[in-house]
């Protein structure tokens, strides 16, 4: 037996005793999220003994470095060559990650994120993996990153999936709606969607249309079956079934046998949806703008929840051109231009049905990814 694998069984032996269970976010209080004095309840080798589970580390030290403004711990919670995948831009480094972090306190001092929900997979061995959804509230009180205070109130929420080893993030994926904390604040999108275009011109950072995004190949219709190999369970595999049923093949009439005719949506710009027929036409405006769009998931994972039912979480692209009208309206007219979206998903089933869902997606990503496009062709 590897010494690897002998420590790891030694540590689960060590809790087995321990009947608690991994912590889950929902009707917790914070204080209630960050114990102290709690046993680990899980094999957390390598981890500070501090967290006494991934739920638990997760959200606590989010907390401490962002609340607690103890910046210094990303230094032992990133590893030194970490990638953020983030809808605005690519982190390639911890330092990096240090100096936005310093930039968006100092703009936004007064925001307070708040843990929404975790759903996760993993141990110690092999990595964990986190999807982390963020509410996040505060005041546009300082001049920074985002031009000259204005003094007004905002609230956004925010995806951030890690994968974990040994206290130490080596990959994230960040997805935040920075097209709608721009209306609250009152900003104007095009401009910050032009500058950043031209920064990443100025770096070399061209785009790039490859045309077919390889939905269809050639004269062929879309894959009549879905690949589910990235899937853990029965559940997780049937969620990109029917994904696959309504994205890559267009047959969105699925929906009404996967949703609850009273499901919660909670979507991108704060849209809070009642209703199955509420979802569809979300998702048909999404796919009107980007009519020729292929559906990729990347990660799947899921939790059995104390609210009743499983939680699964799904991170996905989506990847075509900007050929229609639909639910981006401030793309304006079709441009024809390539654009990729990025985005999470977490979907609470109970009873076989979806009666929760929480979605985004970032429509400042797409204006930005059109913008520089554009430039570019003014260039050429």
């Amino acid at each position: 037996m590897k010494e690897s694998e002998k420590t790891s069984r030694d540590n689960i032996s060590s809790i087995a005793i321990n009947t608690e269970k991994v912590l889950q976010v929902e009707r917790r209080d914070f204080v209630d999220l960050v114990p102290e004095g709690r046993n680990r309840v899980q094999s957390m080798d390598g981890f500070d003994d501090i967290y006494t589970d991934i739920v638990d580390y997760i959200v606590r030290c989010t907390h401490r470095i962002w609340d607690e403004r103890n910046i210094g711990l990303i230094y032992s919670h990133y590893t030194h060559n970490c990638v953020i995948y983030g809808t605005m831009g690519t982190v390639y480094n911890r330092e990096d990650v240090v100096h936005d972090t310093i930039q968006r306190i100092v703009s936004m001092p007064e925001r307070r994120g708040m843990a929404t929900q975790v759903i996760w997979n993993g141990n110690d061995v092999d990595g964990f993996y986190t999807s982390h959804l963020v509410t996040g509230s505060g005041r546009h009180s300082q001049s920074g990153l985002y031009g000259e205070a204005t003094g007004r109130n905002f609230t956004t929420r925010t995806f951030a999936d890690c994968m974990i080893l040994k206290n130490r993030i080596y990959c994230e994926w960040i997805v935040s709606d920075t097209m709608m904390l721009f209306r609250q604040l009152g900003l104007d999108p095009l401009a910050y969607a032009e500058t950043m275009a031209k920064s990443r011109i100025e770096k070399g950072l061209t785009t790039f249309d490859i045309g077919e995004n390889r939905r269809l190949l050639g004269q062929y219709p879309p894959e009549s079956v879905a690949d589910v190999s990235i899937a853990n369970t029965e559940l997780e595999a049937e969620t990109l079934r029917w994904l696959h049923e309504a994205f890559n093949k267009r047959m969105f009439g699925v929906m009404k046998n996967v949703y609850a005719p009273t499901v919660q949506y909670h979507g991108p710009l704060l849209r809070e949806i009642t209703g199955a027929a509420g979802v569809l036409h979300q998702y048909l405006g999404l796919i009107g703008s980007i009519p020729d769009a292929g559906f990729m998931p990347q990660h799947v994972c899921s939790v059995e929840c104390e609210e009743g039912g499983t939680k699964v979480a799904v991170r996905w692209l989506m990847e075509g051109h900007h050929l229609g009208f639909g639910i981006l309206k401030s793309l304006g007219a079709p441009t024809g231009k390539r654009v990729q979206v990025m985005g999470i998903s977490h979907f609470h089933y109970r009873d076989g049905k979806i009666v929760e869902e929480w979605t985004l997606y970032d429509e400042m990503s797409l204006l930005m990814q059109v913008r520089q496009a554009q430039m570019e062709s003014e260039i050429a």
